[in-house]
């Protein structure tokens, strides 16, 4: 075998050793395609560079903008959204579980209605960040969305961990079924291997915050658009995830020892959806965007924010 091809052979072996690793860096990423994902919309965003929702195109019915006095820009609160990993070691099917999922429509909705109905001031811009970003640490509230397929590193569970025991709140929303709440709960139990989460009752402060939400909290469930603009016809408000049909909503609460709760999870519910498609469908926005996923999202929002 002479010099050239030796040369050339090893430069291959070389850019597949390369590519393999470029892979597994990938891996549990928007279906292991790398750092490049995409809104509902078609939109590219790629992980790496993107900052706020603001800079992403809406894939709805628009965003509204609204601007906040110059004296204190930065004495706002914002709607700070986690990008993370996906386990694909979790035995889920389907390829449900990505952070992009409603982005930016969500954000910037549910941020608008958040200044409008309240007297808080809020960043008309958000925020995304991985909970590795040093950065995380300067927003008390933190948002996931779909992590019923969600990885945490060692790494980040030791950040989030001491995120959440020093004043930080984080809302995890949209994910159904069993299977996705077990690898949620595992993967929490990384962050907090000695506490549990626990059921809210309607009678929760967190549901009277702001707006007085009626139970049960049964009554509480938001399907997404599609199934949602037909819910006055056919009666059925929740999903069907790897075989089970996911009708029970849980609202679960995790708490420190102060008895502080730090996490809160909207289970077999899908408030994002709520915020993000409020204007595609009037039925769908009078009956689970205006009525719940609003009310809730800033009783949140407004209970974490002073408690």
């Amino acid at each position: 075998m002479n010099r050239r091809r030796v040369i050339l052979l090893t430069a291959l072996a070389l850019l597949v050793v390369a590519s393999v690793a470029t892979a597994q860096r990938y891996r549990g990423r928007n279906g292991g395609t790398g750092p490049i994902h995409y809104t509902e919309g078609g939109e590219p965003v790629d992980e790496r560079t993107v900052k706020t929702a603001r800079e992403i195109a809406s894939h709805s019915t628009g965003t509204p903008m609204w601007t906040n006095g110059s004296a204190f820009p930065h004495d706002v609160f914002t709607f700070v959204r986690i990008i993370y990993d996906r386990n694909f070691d979790s035995g889920l099917s389907g390829s449900s579980g990505t952070w992009i999922t409603d982005f930016p429509d969500s954000d910037l909705n549910l941020s608008f209605r958040l200044q409008q109905m309240t007297s808080l001031k809020v960043s008309p811009d958000g925020r995304v960040l991985r909970l590795t970003d040093k950065d995380l640490f300067r927003y008390p509230w933190i948002y996931m969305v779909e992590p019923g397929r969600l990885l945490i590193s060692d790494e980040e569970a030791a950040i989030l961990r001491k995120y959440l025991l020093n004043g930080g709140f984080l809302m995890a929303d949209d994910f159904w079924g069993e299977l996705q709440w077990e690898n949620f709960h595992n993967q929490m139990k990384k962050v907090f291997p000695e506490r549990d989460f626990k059921d809210l009752p309607i009678e929760h402060p967190v549901f009277h915050t702001v707006f007085d939400l009626q139970g049960p909290v049964e009554k509480l469930q938001v399907p997404n658009e599609r199934m949602g603009s037909r819910a006055g016809e056919t009666g059925i408000t929740w999903e069907y995830h790897d075989g089970e049909e996911c009708r029970p909503i849980h609202v679960r609460g995790l708490f420190d020892d102060k008895g502080r709760m730090v996490v809160i999870a909207t289970h077999n519910t899908d408030n994002g959806d709520g915020w993000e498609r409020e204007g595609e469908n009037d039925y769908f926005f009078h009956n689970f965007s205006e009525k719940i996923s609003f009310p809730l999202g800033i009783n949140i929002i407004v209970y974490a924010m002073t408690h």
